[in-house]
């Protein structure tokens, strides 16, 4: 690469000490805290102070766009795919515009709060709230009367006059049929790599998980702010009384497939799994126009999905930092693999051949290049999403944090 010595190491900078800086040192690069870097792991915070201020030489790599808070910020998120509808109806594409059903009835508040009132009254039933600027769950909460967001729109001083002192949350309606396995709610995470957004260049990873609730669901209306029946962020139900660490609260999407094609047929579930790759990719053509594509910058996103009892597929919301911390053993082979298999497409060494028609690298597949790419003419399913990753690296030849290796004998794979 121009400007590097020949079989040099590769120079990175990153604040994060987790899973990927584990991966970069593995790979044999260098940990520099100099603006001489050849690969930064920036935070957001540093994407928006930082990144229109420098300029990059030919070799620097960044892992964000600069405005990946289009696709990733709720508000934002529901605002455009609510605009690409409008645009798709306009065009005549009624049919395309008809997919565009992933999202419940969303309403930004205070700014439409006169708006969602009106809803409400319509039909009266539960609705969650989320503040579109945290995660981990942070801030959610259900209710299902007006006077319930009493207290929020006191501690908001909503209707003050202070619109900048006001968070900004979002309402939705609460999807309140999920799908259960065993009577637990769960969604799902799944990741994929954008490279370039002209033209948009999207791999998919195979592996992914769901994440479960400890406590059984219920609807039952008493029961509505229990936080460990309702909401499956790991931080939330890490806390959750009777939560093991071996145990976990994660099942792999390979086993979750499996399980409902012993439930629904396996015609069934490859279609399931195609309907959340088009979900996928209809956000992301959602914001495409929208977001600066920068050669020097890629981003992975962790799409958080949520199936109901009908198997109708709904977006949650698309996380640009998605964890790269890892809670268990199986947790660190998955996102190790994961990051590994993601530089490995960033391809900093400059050993890919840029002009194959390579469609598989690791873990991910290319399913769309300027347009969707189809299938291998050999394969059984619509979409590559939990079928078998066979070069995973295995768990014996990934070397860990001692942390992650003792105790933990029981735990079953990701990946």
């Amino acid at each position: 690469m121009a400007g590097r010595k020949p079989n040099a190491p590769i120079k990175f900078r990153t604040t994060l000490y987790n899973v990927i800086f584990d991966v970069m040192k593995a790979r044999g690069w260098k940990e520099t805290e100099d603006d001489d870097w050849d690969f930064h792991w920036a935070d957001k915070q540093w994407m928006c102070e930082v990144f229109d201020h420098i300029h990059l030489n030919e070799r620097q790599r960044v892992n964000h766009f600069r405005n990946y808070y289009e696709l990733c910020r709720k508000d934002l998120l529901i605002k455009n795919l609510k605009r690409m509808r409008r645009t798709l109806e306009r065009e005549g594409k009624t049919e395309e515009a008809a997919k565009y059903d992933f999202f419940p009835p969303t309403f930004v508040l205070p700014v439409e709060y006169g708006m969602f009132q009106e809803e409400f009254k319509k039909a009266p039933c539960v609705w969650i709230m989320k503040p579109i600027g945290q995660c981990q769950g942070r801030g959610i909460f259900l209710f299902n009367k007006l006077q319930q967001i009493a207290d929020w729109k006191k501690d908001t001083r909503f209707g003050a006059g202070d619109q900048n002192s006001v968070e900004t949350y979002i309402v939705q309606r609460y999807v309140d049929r999920p799908l259960l396995v065993g009577g637990r709610k769960f969604d799902l995470r799944v990741y994929c790599l954008v490279t370039s957004y002209q033209p948009l260049t999207v791999w998919l990873y195979r592996s992914a998980f769901c994440r479960f609730t400890h406590q059984r669901f219920s609807m039952n209306v008493k029961e509505i702010g229990e936080r460990y029946i309702h909401l499956t962020n790991v931080a939330v139900q890490k806390t959750a009384p009777g939560y093991t660490k071996t145990q976990g609260c994660k099942w792999s999407i390979r086993k979750l497939k499996l399980f409902l094609m012993s439930k629904v047929g396996e015609q069934e579930a490859n279609q399931l799994f195609a309907d959340i790759q088009g979900v996928m990719l209809r956000a992301l053509l959602a914001v495409q126009k929208l977001m600066i594509s920068d050669k020097h910058c890629f981003e992975l996103y962790g799409y958080d999905i949520l199936i109901d009892a009908d198997l109708k597929v709904w977006l949650l919301e698309v996380n640009a930092s998605p964890s790269i911390s890892a809670e268990t053993s199986a947790d660190y082979d998955l996102k190790f693999n994961l990051l590994m298999d993601m530089l490995n497409l960033v391809d900093m060494e400059g050993k890919r051949d840029a002009s194959s028609d390579e469609t598989h690298c690791g873990g991910f597949d290319l399913v769309y290049k300027d347009g969707p790419v189809a299938p291998p003419p050999n394969a059984t399913v619509i979409s590559p999403l939990g079928t078998r990753n066979e070069l995973t690296i295995p768990p014996e030849k990934i070397v860990k944090p001692a942390s992650m290796t003792k105790g933990q004998s029981s735990e079953k794979a990701l990946t």
